[in-house]
């Protein structure tokens, strides 16, 4: 895996041990070499994962709408800074860039990108892994939930089983390489 998009929270959250989750997160994935793919936002949990990767000599690639940069919510010391105009297009250039995507605590957001993402690979539209941080249990009611749809009949238990689950950065990474599609060319397939 070359690059990985992460999603996760623009505000700092309540708990100041999420923003060195965010910053080790940043910091982990420069010293393995991986590109980080993100929002672009200077921001929250955003701006520490960004934070961590500089700081430790990583690349980082930042896609944000025209309106966030209007507003001053992104950072200009990225490696590459992407500003597009929609959402729409925020996550579709972001997907493009990544081999695989991580959710790391935030809000509505994040739940928005990653579950688009998911099913995107449900689908069939790609065949990039996704999985969650769940550092200190943070993801885990949601997740309780997903079984829930499961017992429902709305989510199939091997689409469930797909997604990563993991407390540490290292176990996540090896569970999204371990879901890597070999030859993989890393680019989401035409209509998507």
């Amino acid at each position: 895996m070359t690059s990985l998009a992460v999603f996760l929270g623009s505000s700092p959250g309540t708990d100041p041990a999420l923003r060195r989750l965010a910053r080790e997160v940043g910091d982990g994935l420069a010293r393995r070499g991986i590109r980080l793919v993100y929002g672009g936002g200077g921001r929250g949990l955003m701006d520490d994962v960004a934070g961590g990767a500089l700081a430790a000599g990583g690349e980082v690639v930042g896609v944000i709408p025209r309106e966030m940069v209007t507003r001053e919510w992104g950072r200009d010391d990225l490696t590459e800074v992407h500003v597009v105009d929609s959402m729409h297009e925020r996550k579709a250039l972001m997907a493009q860039r990544a081999d695989a995507f991580l959710a790391l605590p935030g809000g509505l957001g994040t739940l928005e990108e990653v579950f688009e993402v998911w099913t995107w690979r449900a689908i069939g539209f790609h065949d990039k892994p996704v999985g969650f941080l769940d550092a200190g249990g943070f993801w885990t009611p949601l997740l309780d939930a997903m079984d829930g749809l499961v017992a429902a009949g709305f989510l199939t238990r091997a689409t469930l089983d797909d997604l990563v689950v993991a407390d540490t950065l290292e176990a996540a990474l090896a569970g999204l390489e371990s879901r890597l599609a070999p030859g993989d060319d890393g680019g989401l397939r035409p209509g998507t």
